[in-house]
């Protein structure tokens, strides 16, 4: 089941949360915690019931390595039975048993992706070097299926029990706080990638108001609009671009295709942050950000401190820094990003274009760390922005490509070297009013400019204390009201009507 199908929002939302709110309603009214046990095992179940309308047994799969981690968990706290569990001291020596259990729930977790996510990748090139070398290829290999979201919900689960090891969260007793943290299913398939530390104290206690529905409905109409009128509107334009035949790319079209899937990705997983989010506030959970306008960055290390926050800092306090990240000798330093963009981009997707796509991001990591990034800062802001700019998109070119040879074409193309022909794909086949109309709005909207001026007019407004201003202020909520109501509604049709489009981060 997804955010953006009819079942979900005329069905399992308006259940699960009627029957959250019924369960809760005395706890609202008297601003007090809801009900631990019932509310998270009744998100427990609707998680379970949430991922297995569309993955049926392979549900079977996530709760295997929930348990898992769970009992390892228990095992590394060193915790006697009964009591409260408290986090280990971080200079406390560990036992066989605890550094057992962490290596045994790291490998586990690590081979149920592996298997899961990479068998079929390995499979196909040992079929191709094979076939190479003159060697007896196989007639066929068995496939495997990839659930949906397995490099999510492992690196949370996996997160916990390292967490427990190092001293940074304590482990619970609570088989149902446990997996309902997992499983949660506003982020269970694409994120954010929550630890448990940071919700901890949330599974435990909680509160929710009608603010915090206000809000949470707010953000998730925000996210289904960025999804239903921009995401999925450009993808279109850019799949047509994309499906063109490397000899008929022209310049202006390859352009156009790698603009239209740069904005198309950040508006469809920003726009599922944003539902997930907002679901999450629904629910009392408060969920850490996952975007902060990253293209209006000017420099690859603000990028990756503004896109996918929630992986970008995993990598960092589970494996860069382990690896000794910065404060190692200069050449471990650069072969450390080299291993933590090679690992991001395989994680994104078992392919060969993946990888080169993460390493080209660890290249130009590499150039910023060695000085390049010290000129960037001193250079005019709209040129190095110019250069985030123009290096992204060819980046972008290679995270769509199904293969090398369309990347590369596509790239000539992009500097001139194309042999397409202008008549057969004119620029205006796929650029008309509605879409150039889109991707203006899309630029403006993938930029801090409109909350900015609705920050300023709002503080403008609050500070007036003449009639006029109240009726002003009045105007104002009430037309943010009519967006918001325009947005939900428009989705809905959407929706109705059919035209689904899945979100780009399923499949990883």
């Amino acid at each position: 089941m997804v955010f953006s199908s009819v079942i979900f929002l005329f069905l399992f939302l308006p259940v699960v949360s009627g029957l959250y709110y019924i369960l809760s309603f005395p706890s609202i009214l008297k601003s007090k915690r809801i009900p631990r046990l019932s509310a998270n095992l009744l998100l427990l179940i609707a998680s379970l019931l949430f991922y297995a309308w569309g993955e049926r047994l392979i549900v079977l799969v996530m709760l295997f390595s929930t348990a898992v981690d769970y009992f390892c968990g228990l095992i590394i706290s060193g915790a006697p039975r009964g009591g409260p569990i408290e986090p280990l001291l971080e200079d406390e020596q560990r036992l066989p048993r605890q550094r057992a259990a962490l290596i045994f729930s790291i490998i586990t977790n690590l081979a149920l992706l592996g298997f899961f996510k990479y068998f079929n990748f390995f499979a196909d090139n040992f079929i191709s070097a094979a076939a190479a070398l003159g060697l007896p290829v196989p007639a066929s290999l068995f496939r495997v299926i990839l659930p949906f979201g397995i490099s999510f919900y492992t690196f949370q689960s996996m997160s916990y029990t390292i967490d427990v090891y190092r001293g940074k969260t304590a482990a619970t007793r609570s088989f149902v706080d446990f997996a309902c943290f997992v499983t949660m299913f506003p982020q269970l398939i694409a994120g954010p990638i929550v630890r448990y530390k940071e919700i901890a104290a949330q599974l435990v206690e909680r509160h929710i108001n009608f603010e915090d529905l206000a809000y949470g409905v707010r953000r998730f109409v925000i996210g289904s609009a960025k999804k239903v009128i921009i995401a999925n509107n450009v993808a279109a334009v850019a799949d047509r671009i994309f499906a063109i035949p490397s000899v008929g790319l022209t310049p202006a079209a390859a352009w156009l295709g790698a603009v239209s899937f740069t904005l198309q990705i950040y508006f469809d997983f920003s726009g599922y942050s944003d539902m997930a989010i907002g679901l999450g506030r629904m629910f009392g959970f408060r969920l850490p950000e996952n975007f902060n306008y990253p293209y209006i960055s000017r420099s690859f290390r603000e990028y990756w401190t503004r896109w996918h926050i929630t992986l970008a800092t995993w990598f960092r306090d589970y494996l860069y820094f382990p690896l000794g990240g910065s404060r190692a000798s200069l050449p471990r330093t650069y072969l450390n990003l080299f291993v933590i963009f090679f690992l991001c981009g395989l994680w994104h997707g078992a392919s060969w274009t993946f990888v080169i796509w993460g390493l080209g991001h660890g290249v130009l990591m590499f150039s910023e760390r060695l000085g390049f990034g010290k000129i960037l800062e001193r250079t005019w802001a709209p040129l190095s922005h110019a250069y985030f700019l123009l290096f992204t998109l060819f980046l972008k070119v290679l995270f769509r490509s199904e293969s090398f040879e369309q990347a590369a074409a596509f790239l000539s193309a992009m500097v001139g070297f194309s042999s397409g022909n202008p008549s057969l794909y004119h620029i205006g086949v796929f650029l008309n009013p509605e879409i150039a109309a889109l991707l203006l709005v899309g630029i403006l909207f993938s930029t801090p400019l409109v909350p900015a001026a609705n920050k300023v007019i709002t503080e403008y407004l609050e500070r007036m204390r003449t009639r006029t201003a109240f009726a002003a202020r009045a105007v104002y909520s009430l037309a943010d009201y009519i967006i918001m109501i325009f947005l939900l509604v428009f989705s809905a049709m959407w929706l109705a009507a059919g035209t689904y489009e899945p979100f780009i981060y399923f499949r990883f």
